[in-house]
């Protein structure tokens, strides 16, 4: 559930920013962003935020908006897998509608290239450094069949890192980690992996075959070296996105229901 909560975090800030726009269902004219093609029947926590609110909402009514806790619940989720924690900004109000066409437009897809994925950062205001040190996400969590099927066949010494059968057709909800080695923490292990070619995800190994100016690559290395520079990256990084087009003031709402 911890990447799962980082997960419905990035999401949201990708789409109109940190709005808490990701947890509208349709009603009315809104198409949910949940029926989108990155988030159909992958996305996962919705029922933990509605737990946090619904305590929140008993203690002190109309005061937190789900934005902030999806920011928060990102922080706690990592920092409780062994990861670092930060100071959440806080102030972020609820979005009124949802952007289905901008969940299908600027979430990355998990065979992105490399020129793709820096050019769907770029649109969220975010560099090349925020790109290498947010993809450290992926040290944690499963990845669906449905998403590196190809690369398990293209590779195939990655198959045998594979922890379900991977057929060639079908079982697209099969479960794979996406850190076969420490799954359940947030360490520098992805790094390590995609220095080895043994990134689950195609978008993950663009980060080092795609690199041709060896920039992104030095910084992989470093991270790969030093969990600790990784960890402050990751923190400068998790709170530029988590500032994407935030709504404050009069804009938006306080959503008593997330």
């Amino acid at each position: 559930m911890a990447a799962s909560l980082l997960r419905l975090h990035f999401h949201d800030c990708f789409v109109m920013g940190c709005d808490a726009s990701v947890l509208l269902d349709s009603y009315g004219g809104i198409v949910s962003e949940k029926q989108a093609g990155p988030n159909l029947d992958s996305l996962r926590g919705f029922e933990v935020v509605d737990e946090i609110k619904y305590h929140l909402e008993e203690a002190c009514p109309t005061t937190v908006s789900c934005a902030d806790i999806l920011a928060l619940a990102a922080r706690d989720a990592v920092a409780l897998r062994g990861g670092p924690s930060w100071n959440v900004w806080l102030g972020r109000r609820d979005s009124l509608e949802a952007s289905f066409s901008g969940a299908n437009q600027f979430i990355p897809a998990p065979n992105s290239s490399l020129e793709t994925l820096i050019a769907n950062f770029k649109q969220q205001g975010l560099d090349v450094g925020d790109l290498v040190a947010l993809s450290g996400s992926h040290t944690m969590g499963r990845a669906r069949c449905l998403s590196f099927r190809q690369r398990v066949y293209d590779i195939y010494d990655l198959s045998k890192n594979a922890t379900v059968h991977m057929p060639k057709s079908g079982r697209d909800d099969e479960l794979a980690p996406l850190d076969f080695q420490t799954p359940a923490r947030f360490d520098n292990h992805y790094y390590l992996n995609i220095l080895q070619g043994k990134g689950l995800l195609g978008s993950d190994n663009v980060l080092v075959t795609q690199d041709h100016d060896g920039e992104i690559l030095k910084q992989v290395w470093a991270y790969a070296s030093d969990q600790k520079l990784f960890f402050a990256s990751f923190v400068k990084s998790v709170i530029k996105m988590g500032n994407i087009n935030t709504l404050t003031g009069n804009q938006g709402e306080i959503r008593k229901h997330c």
